[in-house]
């Protein structure tokens, strides 16, 4: 299901060195087993500056695997972009409630 809904989401091109969006996420436990292991330490420092974990000096080091809500920002209304940024065609708003569904109906854990 993940694959399918990954599928489904627009991708559009960020403003170069903004991070605006990667803040702390929430993500279901399957995505969250795609993604490398950090440390409590990690974790904390990430939390004290309101990042995400995987936030790197060059942007995200996960971006291949980044969890649904990640790839949701900028692409619907509900979740724009602080840059205007935007797909050319917003996500189909059938396929943003099924995200939303599949978020609202796993376990959630923080990134």
């Amino acid at each position: 299901m993940i694959a399918r809904l990954r599928e489904q989401i627009p991708s559009f091109e960020c403003v170069p060195g903004c991070h605006d969006c990667c803040g702390p996420v929430t993500t279901s436990s399957e995505e969250m087993s795609r993604l490398p292991e950090k440390t409590d330490a990690e974790h904390d420092a990430a939390l004290n500056d309101f990042s995400c974990v995987h936030l790197g000096p060059k942007g995200c080091t996960v971006y291949g695997e980044r969890p649904l809500i990640c790839r949701l920002f900028g692409t619907t209304p509900r979740m724009p972009c602080p840059n205007d940024r935007r797909p050319e065609t917003m996500i189909d708003s059938k396929i943003e409630d099924q995200v939303h569904h599949y978020i609202a109906n796993t376990r959630q854990v923080l990134v």
